[in-house]
């Protein structure tokens, strides 16, 4: 690749600015943020960040928005906790939890294709009926409950473990490359593109629009009840409070790596990045001792930058 094509690759300047914050924050924090049990650490965090994203990727890319993932993580991981304390085995709460992600993305598809709603608008209302449902189910309460093995997913390695990372890691980076190849190599993944670059012009060359949205809503929903999967790996509770705000860090991780929010752009590489230099802030300023107020409009502040370069990006071209 030339030095002239990197430059224009959306997913360079993510890239840069990620290692321009690694080393910052372990020039400032030496003693704890550059620590390999740090590095894990904040890898393991961004396994549910990204597998929530590369759905959110899918759904970006034809043109549309899904603001009811953080409810579909905090559902799944209620579900998952309860299926396990009903002495179900966690395979079969797993494929339970993955159900409910699927579900969501469905009535979300069916609503936008068959009613003709935006997705704005049926994602925020299937965002407060999918928390209400999760709170419902739990009683308004955590749900503990025995991971039955599940825990291992997210859990640290002991010294000489050959996996090097935690299975929940393996994992996304295994679904990264999945969809990276799905939109690079087969026809459905061109359909997705077409349909976010022109709708119009991807129905006169016969693709069957409304199918596509529906599939890619079915999609993204079963990569947010994986998110939630692991979440529940990691908190070993089903809580119908977790991942508020989660819907805001995915869209800003796939902005940040080149995705639009007028479809027909973004990448799954960019993506990964962009939630990486997510969960690499947020973890740097721990470290540096920056409160989590300031943590927040840090945060927000980034979500607000990502959307203009989307705009200045969209008038570029």
């Amino acid at each position: 690749m030339s030095l002239r094509k990197l430059l224009k690759n959306p997913w360079f300047g993510p890239l840069c600015a990620l290692l321009v914050l690694l080393l910052l924050f372990s020039s400032l924090s030496p003693d704890t943020f550059a620590q390999q049990a740090n590095l894990t650490t904040m890898l393991r965090q961004t396994a549910v960040l990204s597998i929530a994203a590369v759905g959110m990727t899918l759904v970006m890319i034809q043109g549309g928005i899904d603001l009811s993932v953080g409810s579909v993580v905090a559902i799944t991981t209620v579900v998952v906790a309860r299926a396990l304390r009903a002495e179900l085995g966690p395979v079969q709460a797993v494929l339970l939890g993955l159900g409910v992600g699927a579900l969501a993305g469905l009535l979300n598809g069916v609503l936008i294709t068959l009613l003709r709603i935006t997705p704005f608008i049926v994602t925020l209302g299937s965002m407060s009926v999918l928390r209400g449902l999760a709170k419902g189910l739990a009683h308004e309460q955590k749900i503990d409950a025995d991971p039955h093995g599940l825990d291992a997913w997210m859990a640290p390695l002991s010294a000489g473990n050959p996996l090097l990372l935690p299975a929940g890691v393996w994992l996304a980076l295994f679904l990264a490359v999945l969809a990276a190849s799905f939109l690079a190599y087969t026809r459905f993944g061109r359909h997705i593109v077409a349909v976010g670059s022109n709708e119009l012009n991807a129905r006169l060359c016969g693709v069957a629009v409304d199918r596509v949205r529906l599939l890619v809503y079915v999609l993204a929903g079963l990569c947010a009840g994986l998110a939630g999967v692991l979440e529940f790996s990691t908190l070993t509770v089903g809580d119908p409070t977790d991942s508020l705000g989660l819907e805001l860090e995915v869209i800003a991780a796939v902005v940040i790596g080149g995705g639009s929010l007028l479809g027909g752009q973004g990448s799954v590489a960019g993506t990964l990045l962009g939630a990486l230099l997510l969960t690499t802030i947020k973890t740097g300023c721990t470290h540096i001792g920056v409160p989590n107020w300031v943590q927040e409009i840090v945060t927000g502040v980034i979500i607000v930058v990502a959307m203009g370069v989307d705009r200045l990006r969209q008038n570029l071209r």
